[in-house]
């Protein structure tokens, strides 16, 4: 069941929506069905991304890249 939880969509923009939940759903049982292994997050969400080259050198917001939990 899909909800509007708020605004006031057109008729036109719920349809819309709902097209692209369905086609996405679509293609995860295809893929499901033709024993393609699952996918795991994204390549640029990862953290990993980030830290991946040299130590943090020391500067502003240094900090920031001084930690990323696994």
């Amino acid at each position: 069941m899909i909800k509007v939880v708020r605004g006031n969509p057109t008729p036109e923009e719920l349809a819309a929506a709902l097209a692209v939940v369905r086609a996405r759903a679509a293609a995860s049982a295809a893929a499901e069905a033709a024993g393609a292994p699952p996918r795991g997050p994204e390549a640029w969400s990862s953290p990993t991304r980030i830290a991946r080259g040299l130590p943090p050198s020391p500067g502003p917001r240094s900090w920031t890249r001084s930690y990323w939990p696994a």
